[in-house]
């Protein structure tokens, strides 16, 4: 508005005024298109149960973007079995970010495909895992067969619905915390082998996927019980009700612990970077971590954990690093070819 006043202090003829004036509103146009940055597309290849959870925050960190910057960013999301989805940006998808279940499938990012570098996990707070989950036991309601501990998925009446380890990383958690119970209570390794082989000889078919065996389990009805995300279990319970189903917490479970990156390669060369990395440090702030606890994920900052801990069952944890040495070594003996879950599992 300044500008046209200054405009209309001058001497000048009617016509020219009118002629200025009829401009005027394309110069203004075309001036403010050019200041506002274009729009932005970012593709986040992620797991299977975040489906819910990414849904809300990319709606929030578009809105927080939009404010900040005044550029509109869509985020366009890809779920699906961690493992398959990282052997997907290894093999050409072009994610901006990769948000999948365990460490070590973007850790396969760098080993197959240098696409981001072998420290990446140093990047980010708590080593990129912004919140976390754990292994718990969804059931049918009333719990019909009596299940209350790991110990009782190899009972010879109990079918166990669980994805397949070697596409899945909740299949992966699942599997992990299962050896370590075995572990501690059948003696030792050898124990812990015996007790995965009688378990997975329950188990009657392998989703490549978390959410694929959640369907089998609330909506096929096959199986006693699923050993599912908590997140996914809470999920289900809301959607379909607790007259459904209910949730069992074993006395032991394994600290899941989701990681994200930017994948190097891929912002790079489209030019997204600095947006990539703000849309993962959001997932940090208060507005993201209440969103991972309304979405039954363990938030990581500490007021969100207390305001929602409540909701989560206090059961004991260990880490992979604590019982497996960290994901490499367990990869390496549980889930490569020849590893353990090879030895043990015999298909239908």
């Amino acid at each position: 508005m300044q500008q046209r006043r200054h405009f209309i202090k001058f001497p000048i003829a009617a016509a020219a005024v009118a002629s200025l004036m009829a401009l005027a509103p394309a110069v203004f146009s075309s001036a403010a298109h050019a200041q506002a940055p274009a729009p932005v597309t970012l593709l986040n290849v992620s797991y299977d149960p975040t489906r819910e959870l990414y849904n809300q925050f990319n709606q929030a960190f578009a809105k927080h973007w939009k404010e900040t910057t005044g550029q509109t960013v869509t985020i366009k999301q890809s779920h699906g079995g961690s493992g398959k989805q990282g052997r997907a940006i290894i093999d050409g998808i072009e994610a901006d970010v990769a948000t999948l279940a365990l460490a070590g499938d973007i850790d396969a990012l760098h080993k197959y495909g240098q696409l981001v570098p072998a420290d990446w996990q140093k990047r980010l707070p708590l080593n990129s895992a912004p919140y976390t989950s754990t292994i718990v036991f969804l059931v049918k309601k009333g719990n019909p067969k009596g299940i209350k501990d790991w110990g009782d998925l190899i009972k010879p009446d109990v079918k166990v619905i669980t994805p397949n380890p070697k596409t899945s990383g909740g299949a992966r958690w699942n599997y992990l915390a299962a050896w370590e119970f075995g572990k501690r209570n059948y003696g030792g390794e050898a124990g812990a082998k015996d007790y995965i082989t009688k378990l997975f000889k329950n188990v009657p078919i392998l989703d490549t996927g978390a959410r694929g065996s959640t369907v089998t389990f609330v909506q096929r009805g096959q199986g006693d019980v699923l050993l599912a995300w908590e997140n996914e279990a809470y999920l289900a319970l809301k959607e379909f009700g607790p007259e459904k189903f209910e949730i069992v917490t074993p006395s032991l479970s394994i600290l899941a612990e989701p990681t994200v990156t930017v994948v190097d390669k891929v912002v790079d060369k489209r030019g997204t970077r600095k947006i990539a990395e703000a849309y993962l440090q959001y997932l940090y702030s208060d507005e993201g971590q209440d969103i991972a606890g309304r979405n039954f994920y363990r938030p990581t900052a500490e007021a969100a954990k207390a305001k929602y801990a409540s909701q989560f069952a206090n059961l004991k944890l260990f880490t992979i690093d604590d019982a497996f040495g960290g994901w490499t070594k367990a990869d390496a003996a549980h889930f490569a070819d020849g590893g353990s879950f090879d030895q043990i599992y015999t298909k239908k």
